[in-house]
């Protein structure tokens, strides 16, 4: 039997261990390796040795098995459950682990309270007291796992900025470039859902890689150690966060401080897709150069979703969430008077 003599039977062997049941694919392995053995060892070469010709044909030979072992493989589990697949199994234990929280959607800009799955995008545009720009495509989000029960991990992309100069200015805009990469890992600790009590209390921590160029980006690593409250009124839902950012070396401690955040966002839910919301985001400056001063915005708003990509599938997990807003400083200290906040968000 010369090389590749043999490539008839081996299909002929793998599509009966394919087609038949358990019973017969035992018999059709032990006639695979036979047929190999036959085609590589025994061949044209005396005594079963392998010769030069042979040996220069055996890469191919084994690209050859390889693609025959992966039509065999396609070709087994083609014939299992399609419920029984991994992203099935993947998916009802997500639903399975969020039934026992509130159904809110995340705000636009609080960290959401519960525990969620997403694949998120946003872009802001700021516009700073002496009337600069800067637009933040991404703003730190990313995709956001529920790898096991009551835990939530994100990684975040590192956001890229757009600087515009104001309008006649002679000094140039800051230098584009990106921001940094960060983190998010939120335990929750206790939960009830819609129909039983309707609120969620959480913990989680935002770590910060600094990756930005062109001081994007802090100088230092930081990790922000925050509490997340929620609490659900029929129709209305209430979700608080606050924590305070330490850095890891004293470079950004001595610019920067450690800064003290607290989110307060108030949805209320309208017809079957819109919530339209109200937050206030606000900032105290503990140490650093702003040490003692406080900015706060408000952020009115509006989220329409989810929007299922097969409603007719009650399984399916699969739906969009956009939405917007603009924040508008209400503090006389503020590092910009008011933000376009833009949101578009694919839950898996």
């Amino acid at each position: 039997m010369a090389p590749f003599d043999f490539a008839g039977p081996v299909i002929e062997a793998l599509a009966e261990a394919g087609r038949t049941t358990a019973d017969h694919v035992a018999f059709a392995h032990p006639k695979i390796e036979k047929l190999i053995i036959q085609g590589m060892v025994v061949g044209t070469c005396p005594r079963g040795a392998f010769c030069h010709h042979n040996m220069n044909k055996l890469p191919l030979t084994l690209l050859f098995l390889l693609g025959c072992a992966s039509v065999y493989a396609q070709t087994t589990s083609a014939t299992t459950d399609s419920d029984q697949n991994f992203y099935a199994r993947f998916c009802t234990q997500t639903n399975a682990i969020q039934s026992k929280q509130p159904n809110w959607p995340p705000p636009l800009v609080t960290t959401y309270t519960g525990l969620f799955q997403v694949v998120r995008f946003d872009a802001l545009h700021q516009i700073t007291p002496t009337l600069g720009q800067t637009w933040n495509i991404d703003n730190s989000k990313g995709v956001s796992i529920i790898p096991w029960n009551r835990t939530e991990i994100d990684v975040n992309l590192p956001p890229y900025l757009d600087h515009i100069a104001p309008s006649g200015s002679t000094k140039p805009a800051p230098t584009n470039g990106a921001g940094d990469m960060s983190f998010l890992g939120k335990f929750r600790v206790v939960s009830a859902n819609d129909k039983s009590g309707a609120y969620v209390i959480s913990i989680f921590a935002l770590a910060t890689i600094p990756t930005g160029s062109y001081k994007n980006g802090s100088t230092d690593a930081s990790v922000t150690p925050s509490l997340a409250v929620g609490k659900g009124f029929g129709p209305l839902a209430i979700q608080t966060t606050a924590g305070t950012t330490l850095y890891m070396d004293r470079p950004a401690t001595k610019t920067t401080g450690n800064p003290v955040t607290w989110n307060l966002a108030a949805q209320y839910k309208i017809a079957k897709y819109f919530w339209p919301e109200l937050e206030s985001n606000a900032t105290f400056y503990k140490g650093g150069t702003n040490h003692g001063k406080s900015q706060e915005f408000l952020t009115p708003g509006l989220l329409i979703g989810k929007l299922k990509l097969h409603p007719d599938d009650a399984h399916s997990r699969a739906g969009l969430t956009f939405g917007g807003g603009m924040q508008i400083a209400t503090s006389t200290f503020h590092s910009y008077n008011h933000e376009l906040v833009l949101t578009a968000r694919w839950i898996y």
